[in-house]
């Protein structure tokens, strides 16, 4: 039971930094109101870093439904362990999102914009295209999942690898960080750069259930975007992998 707590310990962490540093910046009368989005994405880097330094040795630190299922197809983690770890992602997700509502409870009270408290739970398209952001999503986590498979793996045996240990922890915390950190910076202001299905999913359930006035909708016609679309990328990142993996 370890690395499933480790899972949604990790998750929880992630959440509760990534989405605050969010609130911090979005939300009324904070004294980061306004820092920008540089300060979103640093923060977001280093949200991915705590949360995978803090779990590397115990789960591997996937703390992402994408790097879970890329690592899966490409034999290297079994399949056996994907939905519990799915699901204490997905918990670790809905607590870090309530944590970050009661932190954060009077500067959500003096924000008036339900758009603005939205933000602070899940993504949204700055333009809304679904293909194109699709394709985000899509590329965004091709990068990460690739990035995971190419850092450490290539010196794996694909066949036989179930340690559920393999994973972004492999990479180490700080380089970790740092590519979510250059996929923000550079990727993510089509969509938000969800690229991790629990980190949108989990935090957006948490939002349709809170119970704000002049409440926004929750989106459930978008939602599927950083579900799916992260799916997606991990799939083609496995599927490039394994060719290069073969041409070696």
């Amino acid at each position: 039971m370890g690395e499933f707590f480790a899972e949604f310990l990790g998750t929880f962490l992630l959440i509760v930094l990534g989405n605050g540093v969010v609130a911090n910046v979005n939300l009324d009368r904070t004294h980061s109101h306004g820092a920008g989005w540089i300060v979103i994405t640093a923060g977001w880097g280093m949200a991915v870093f705590v949360a995978v330094f803090a779990t590397q040795d115990i789960s591997g630190a996937h703390l992402n439904p994408a790097v879970t299922l890329g690592l899966a197809l490409s034999g290297l983690f079994g399949w056996a362990k994907v939905v519990p770890f799915v699901l204490a992602q997905m918990a670790g997700a809905m607590l870090g999102a309530f944590t970050v509502y009661f932190f954060f409870a009077d500067h959500f009270r003096a924000t008036r914009t339900p758009q603005v408290r939205k933000h602070c739970f899940c993504t949204a398209p700055a333009i809304r295209n679904y293909r194109n952001n699709f394709f985000s999503e899509l590329v965004g986590t091709f990068i990460l999942v690739l990035a995971v498979l190419l850092i450490h793996l290539p010196s794996l045996e694909i066949a036989g690898v179930e340690s559920a240990k393999v994973g972004l922890g492999s990479l180490e915390a700080l380089p970790v960080g740092l590519l979510v950190f250059a996929i923000g910076l550079s990727l993510g202001g089509t969509t938000g750069y969800a690229i991790n299905p629990a980190r949108d999913l989990g935090p957006r359930i948490v939002y349709s259930l809170l119970p704000f006035q002049e409440k926004d909708d929750p989106d459930w016609a978008y939602a599927w975007i950083p579900v799916l679309g992260p799916a997606a990328g991990a799939g083609v990142a496995v599927l490039v992998y394994l060719v290069m993996n073969s041409l070696a």
